[in-house]
């Protein structure tokens, strides 16, 4: 389909608008978005509004810069003021949010862990409830019992290999 003059006329009207003014246009918008690509979007709507308003742009009060900035505040404006307006937009579950698994097996797992820490020896036992159960680092833990932190490494150590050899499922429930 061949273009007439005017089409012609105005697509070269947007480009030079565009060569002169899009970068400044461009900064703007970003300023007034904070957001690149939504930026990009409000100048591309205000080039479309000087296209189909050719006449805005030689009526003689003020510059063109002026005009196509001011397009640009309200289009910003107006995309504002729209979302205001709109309910705000649920958004859906992550996809990799996390599903809780049956309460039956964390049940399971309790009292597998409960009977593996029974089978341990109460200096044994006591280590892991400073450490893991109450959070103290092995200093704290080690204040706590009386015992030197090497101590409560150690014992630590053994613990948790006991624990592993007594029921590997524990390991792979707490992973």
């Amino acid at each position: 389909m061949p273009s007439t003059s005017r089409e012609v006329a105005d697509e070269a009207l947007v480009r030079s608008l565009f060569q002169e003014h899009g970068r400044a246009m461009l900064a703007y918008a970003t300023q007034l978005t904070r957001d690149r690509a939504a930026a990009e979007d409000v100048v591309q709507e205000a080039l479309v509004r000087a296209w189909r308003h050719p006449d805005s742009l030689a009526n003689g009060k003020g510059s063109v810069r002026g005009w196509l900035l001011t397009v640009v505040r309200n289009i910003v404006v107006d995309q504002v003021r729209a979302r205001a307006r709109r309910a705000p937009e649920v958004r859906e579950s992550p996809p990799d949010a996390a599903v809780e698994g049956d309460h039956a097996d964390q049940i399971v797992n309790s009292m597998v862990v409960v009977d593996a820490l029974n089978r341990l020896s109460p200096e044994h036992r006591e280590v892991l409830e400073q450490v893991y159960l109450k959070g103290n680092t092995v200093a704290e833990a080690a204040k706590e019992l009386g015992i030197p932190p090497g101590t409560v490494k150690s014992r630590s150590f053994y613990a948790l290999r006991a624990l592993r050899e007594a029921e590997p499922q524990i390991v792979r429930a707490a992973s």
